[in-house]
């Protein structure tokens, strides 16, 4: 390769350019130290790269660990809020409309929930038919009356 340049205007002189030698950024110059033979590559440091900053651990002062177990509770409190607010009304639950039923012979409670209310959740129609009739025990006889929700 060679460069053209003028130094008189009337006459042009060519010199001859030195070959530009290209070298990769993290090659080193000058002869590379010998090792002997079987010796491991010994290397400087652990090779990741750290911080210089301080890394000691902060000491958690009482008030500091009071104030995180209110902002635990609070965020607890709201969450089970959030999620029964969210839960829709169960549609296997007891209906609302009550009436007054009577009891058909070898009829149990169980069957009598199944009969008036046959959408409903059999064991919340029981402890319903339980609760507004007061009755200690499952047991029923004939021709009873009782007050149930139907449905």
């Amino acid at each position: 390769m060679t460069i053209i340049t003028r130094e008189d205007p009337t006459d042009l002189v060519v010199r001859p350019m030195r070959p530009v030698r290209r070298t990769s950024p993290g090659a080193r110059r000058g002869p590379r130290p010998q090792r002997p033979a079987g010796t491991p590559i010994g290397h400087r440091g652990t090779g990741v790269l750290m911080s210089r900053a301080s890394h000691r651990r902060k000491k958690v002062t009482p008030l500091a660990t009071v104030l995180l177990a209110l902002v635990a509770a609070a965020i607890t409190v709201w969450l089970g809020l959030v999620a029964e607010m969210a839960t829709p009304a169960s549609p296997a639950g007891t209906p609302p409309r009550l009436a007054v039923v009577q009891v058909q012979a070898g009829e149990s409670l169980e069957q009598l929930a199944q009969r008036i209310a046959p959408d409903a959740s059999v064991g919340a129609v029981v402890d319903e038919i339980r609760d507004l009739n007061e009755l200690k025990t499952a047991a029923v006889d004939a021709g009873q009356t009782l007050i149930a929700p139907v449905g």
